[in-house]
């Protein structure tokens, strides 16, 4: 049974269509907040963006679930004199996708469309048989006749391009779009607050919704945050790869499917007993989780917080995405579910004081 509504799922739609770049965060965030508010009984905001929200204010534990709002995107990087326009990237955007599809340019104007052009495939004969997308070839077209009517529309170095693509549902199991990396992960843990509102649970410890910027390059609203808040446990959510698709090699990459549950990481950053505690509170519950194994880091949020203020106890849930980095990102509803009654129901095994030390005495 779903515990998303059609209430929540209708502004995931609107969460999802919004454009928020790595650094132009700032939309999304004020749609995630205006949904957020009627759950929590305070919120804040840092300088660089990252938005929380807090249940039960002024206790001495703190405890943190979170996600990043922040999506890959383009930069205007250079400008020819035919009015072609090069780019570089803002996070991991993926080049091979580009050719053919259309976007938005940002600018102080409004937004500037565009398309990534690319040779027909009747030009490209003998050694340009093979041609294939790369960072220094793919180049956006705006309809200009030249560098001046480009910068004339408003567009210069910097402007920042995402793409229009909107969110659909697939087969009514699937949730399709861009940046389900990771709105998704910001949509679960608001729902984790509804919940905990809707239930009227009252928690032994204050309780921060975090909603990050800046993790696709870095980690670093995660990192800020994480040092303004001091918490005493996080848990993060992100997305994982789904491994069973097409041209993905599973001993490489592990073995996560879309549909059979949120996954739990081993790492290094990820603390064994609150990992332990989620374990148990999926066998409890009977939600269905699936394991993985990440080599030095987590190359998520977790590790932000893991390693700040002199080390908190961190874990990190995912949810199972096909195509991460394009703009078909694609979730089973199943999962996000799964994913938001495995927070709420760890939140509620967490008591004031736990005790997360590493072991209590030799």
């Amino acid at each position: 049974m779903s515990i998303i509504t059609k209430k929540s799922e209708a502004f995931l739609e609107r969460y999802l269509n919004n454009a928020s770049p790595t650094g132009f965060e700032a939309p999304g965030q004020k749609l995630w907040l205006e949904y957020l508010k009627p759950y929590i009984d305070e919120w804040q905001l840092d300088n660089y963006g990252t938005a929380y929200g807090i249940i039960n204010p002024g206790q001495d534990f703190k405890v943190v679930i979170e996600g990043h709002a922040d999506e890959i995107s383009w930069f205007v990087n250079y400008i020819s004199d035919e009015g072609f326009i090069n780019v570089i990237r803002n996070g991991g955007s993926d080049h091979i996708i580009a050719p053919s599809k259309r976007v938005n340019i940002h600018t102080k104007k409004g937004i500037i469309t565009g398309i990534f052009g690319w040779p027909a495939i009747h030009t490209r004969r003998g050694k340009d048989a093979n041609l294939s997308p790369t960072l220094e070839n793919i180049f956006i077209d705006v309809g200009a006749k030249d560098k001046e009517e480009v910068l004339e529309m408003g567009i210069h170095v910097g402007c920042v391009i995402t793409y229009p693509d909107e969110f659909m549902v697939l087969n009514d199991r699937y949730y399709v779009g861009r940046a389900l990396d990771n709105r998704m992960g910001g949509f679960c843990v608001a729902e984790v607050a509804r919940l905990l509102h809707e239930n009227k649970i009252k928690l032994p410890y204050s309780l921060y919704i975090v909603n990050s910027v800046q993790e696709e390059i870095g980690l670093k609203g995660a990192t800020m945050v994480a040092d303004t808040i001091k918490p005493n446990v996080a848990i993060c959510t992100d997305v994982t790869h789904d491994t069973n698709t097409p041209l993905v090699a599973k001993k490489k990459h592990g073995d996560v499917k879309a549909g059979k549950g949120p996954s739990v990481t081993y790492a290094p950053a990820v603390h064994n007993k609150l990992l332990n505690l989620i374990i148990d509170t999926a066998d409890e519950h009977e939600i269905p989780i699936q394991r993985e194994a990440a080599s030095r880091s987590t190359g998520t949020d977790t590790d932000a917080f893991a390693y700040s203020n002199g080390g908190v106890p961190s874990a990190l849930i995912s949810l199972p995405l096909k195509y991460m980095h394009t703009t078909v990102e694609t979730a089973h509803k199943d999962d996000v579910n799964n994913v938001i009654k495995l927070i709420y129901e760890s939140l509620l095994k967490i008591e004031d004081g736990h005790n997360f030390k590493y072991f209590d005495k030799i």
